[in-house]
């Protein structure tokens, strides 16, 4: 029987001691990510105070009184972003309750094997390919096909349901509804793709366990795998919201820009990226500054909206862990 040879560590590349040249040359990587990390601080910190500089006109003006006035009046120096404020919620809200139950079941669709692996990557593609389109495309597509169509549809809505707050006036074209839809379709890739890749790392494992102890497909689904995937989900919705709240062009081009309160969906709105991309090239004096202090204020509602997403899915996982 011959005798076993034990190889000498220092020629193994892995288990030999590692240079000064390779110790370096580690550091100076550490260093380079965590500069690459705090760029995204520094940038995020910087944005903020450049608003907030430009803002600070016309917070020392109008105080807290900007956020009681839906007056936005160039001409006499009168801004209030209530009204603004109301339009990016509400839309963003429509948006998120047409996409959520989209994309989680679009989601579902393209993680589990209900079709062919080919039939799959092609419905995976398209997905991807929404998320491509510019956002000027979805508002031409707004103005010359939805509009109509959710002129049409509110006509029908008031007719028979305007007793109803939501649908208490006439459509009268562009609106707080169309503006919805399109924002749903622009955020849908964005639910999509996080849900699905939750639902995708999920161990399968767990569908097996579910299935063995005579649970059905849909049961497993629903009652196993959209829970261990909640967390996932939920912050795909959040910041879909974001995006949502953020979006100009398609927004600027269906939603009407009327800067006034109605609780009826039919009617024109605003939002306050479409005041901005709206009126700063043209504006002069305390009106940019108010439109920076619009702005301040967004980047503060989107702070806000991705503060709670971090909750929401901390307290998921609470649950679920």
């Amino acid at each position: 029987m011959s005798k076993m040879t034990h190889s000498d560590p220092s020629n193994n590349p892995i288990l030999r001691e590692r240079s000064p040249f390779e110790k370096t040359f580690d550091r100076g990587f550490e260093w380079l990510t965590l500069a690459f990390a705090l760029s995204i601080g520094l940038i995020l910190i910087s944005v903020a105070l450049i608003v907030a500089v430009g803002a600070f006109p016309a917070i020392k003006e109008f105080n807290f009184s900007f956020f009681t006035n839906s007056n936005w009046n160039p001409v006499t120096d009168e801004y209030g972003v209530i009204a603004v404020i109301y339009g990016t919620i509400v839309s963003s809200l429509i948006a998120l309750l047409i996409a959520i139950p989209l994309g989680v079941g679009a989601a579902v669709f393209l993680s589990e094997d209900f079709i062919p692996e080919q039939i799959r990557t092609v419905l995976v593609f398209l997905v991807e390919l929404l998320a491509a389109i510019p956002s000027v495309v979805y508002g031409l597509w707004g103005i010359f096909v939805l509009i109509p169509l959710t002129t049409t549809f509110g006509t029908w809505l008031n007719e028979n349901f305007g007793w109803f707050p939501l649908f208490s006036s006439t459509p009268a074209g562009p609106g707080m509804l169309p503006a919805g839809i399109v924002l749903s379709i622009m955020i849908l890739p964005i639910i999509i793709a996080i849900s699905r890749d939750s639902l995708a790392s999920l161990p399968p494992d767990l569908r097996q366990a579910s299935l063995g102890l005579g649970a059905t497909r849909w049961e497993t689904i629903f009652r196993v795998l959209i829970p261990a995937a909640i967390s996932g989900i939920m912050g795909g919705i959040m910041l879909a919201l974001g995006r949502a709240m953020g979006e100009t062009m398609a927004a600027t081009m269906i939603i009407g820009n009327s800067n006034r309160i109605s609780i009826s969906i039919l009617d024109p709105a605003n939002t306050i990226a479409s005041l901005i991309a709206n009126q700063f090239a043209e504006a002069s004096g305390l009106q940019i500054s108010a439109l920076m202090y619009a702005g301040l204020v967004l980047m503060i509602l989107t702070l806000i909206v991705n503060i709670l997403a971090e909750y929401i899915v901390s307290q998921v996982k609470a649950k679920y862990e």
